[in-house]
């Protein structure tokens, strides 16, 4: 009986190691200022528990730094180039890097 119950807990601490923790700094480029975008980015990232920021840079491009479970992240990316109803992004970057638990919400700049 006690083996059963330690491959329990193993298998559960092997399923919360699966489920990383990150910071991904993200550039958006392409029709993203004035058309919502950083709303939406807020509205999409509150959704899926993931924390951080979101601004405008001169360039015409949008940065965000978000941080939460990796998957959660990806997803946020997804849906601004794939939902957002009015951009066009035409190119992402993204570093990854291990998260900082800096943020406790998720803001406009």
């Amino acid at each position: 009986m006690n083996g059963i119950r330690v491959a329990k807990s193993i298998f559960a601490a092997l399923c919360l190691l699966s489920i990383m923790i990150a910071r991904a700094d993200v550039r958006f480029r392409g029709r993203v200022q004035g058309v919502h975008f950083r709303n939406f980015t807020r509205k999409y990232a509150k959704r899926l528990q993931v924390s951080g920021w979101v601004r405008n840079l001169p360039d015409g491009s949008v940065e965000a730094l978000f941080e939460g479970e990796d998957g959660a992240i990806n997803e946020v990316i997804r849906m601004l180039t794939e939902e957002q109803p009015y951009a066009q992004v035409e190119h992402v970057d993204v570093i990854w890097s291990l998260s900082q638990n800096e943020f406790p919400n998720f803001e406009i700049h």
